[in-house]
């Protein structure tokens, strides 16, 4: 069963304690202390479209990519109602192509711990600095190893009119592997319930291991730290953000063949 797929229906629902806005802020003001005001933003595992939007409402020229087509769904209504000329494009991030180059790359909400296996984590850190200008930034987040290890294995349920969950989740703390089991229930007109499940899985990384993948697939890394404060990494931190830079090689566009 593919991640986000009925679940995209309800997603903003259940997210809507999520603060994008203040995330939204929090981007924007990092990416214009580093030189960048306007210009080519990608927005790895984009979602129903939430950050991008946001950061085209602050003069970024956004492409959003992300493999479910519901959650794209979701996006394109916005991006309907908004106005915005944001590009989305349906891919798998372990796969994802550009026309060319942009001067930054970002994934928010956890998106790269369903890189769950060393190589598509390389690969997709191979690509990203593929498609980015000479110097360009890549920032995304993380959830770590003290986040999974607080959610342990236990159940959680939500009830709402506009739809109802239970998510039941499993860590394997010796593999590092985040299993939930999502049974979400939709309300039809007829006053029934459809009934949907899902399975997500996410790897918790470490820094050392991220720094090694960025490192062979020719990046540079930067620095890592609390996400969306100034705060550096500690024991308690449950999520992190890594900020690293394209290294100028030459030649480094390729193709399969390559």
């Amino acid at each position: 069963m593919e991640a986000y797929s009925d679940f995209a229906q309800v997603y903003d629902l259940f997210m809507d304690n999520v603060d994008y806005d203040r995330w939204a802020e929090y981007l924007v003001e990092f990416l214009k202390k580093r030189g960048l005001s306007e210009g080519l933003v990608c927005e790895l595992g984009c979602g129903t479209g939430n950050m991008t939007e946001r950061l085209a409402a602050a003069g970024y020229d956004m492409i959003g990519i992300d493999s479910s087509p519901e959650m794209l769904e979701e996006a394109m209504e916005k991006k309907e109602r908004s106005g915005s000329d944001i590009l989305y494009l349906m891919q798998d991030m372990r796969e994802f192509e550009l026309y060319g180059t942009v001067g930054a790359v970002i994934s928010v909400c956890d998106c790269i711990n369903y890189i769950t296996e060393e190589d598509d984590l390389r690969e997709v850190f191979r690509l990203v600095n593929n498609y980015l200008d000479p110097g360009g930034l890549f920032l995304f987040d993380l959830n770590t190893e003290a986040k999974y290890k607080a959610i342990g294995s236990g159940v959680i349920a939500e009830n709402r009119e506009e739809g109802s969950f239970i998510w039941e989740n499993i860590y394997d703390e010796e593999q590092r592997l985040n299993e939930y089991m999502l049974t979400i229930f939709i309300p039809e007109k007829n006053g029934l319930y459809r009934k949907h499940e899902e399975i997500h899985l996410q790897r918790a990384w470490r820094v050392e291991e991220v720094k090694e993948c960025l490192r062979e697939a020719g990046m540079e890394f930067v620095d890592a730290w609390k996400a969306y404060t100034d705060d550096p990494l500690g024991e308690d931190t449950e999520r992190m953000h890594i900020l690293a830079r394209e290294k100028r090689t030459e030649g480094k566009f390729y193709t399969d063949e390559q």
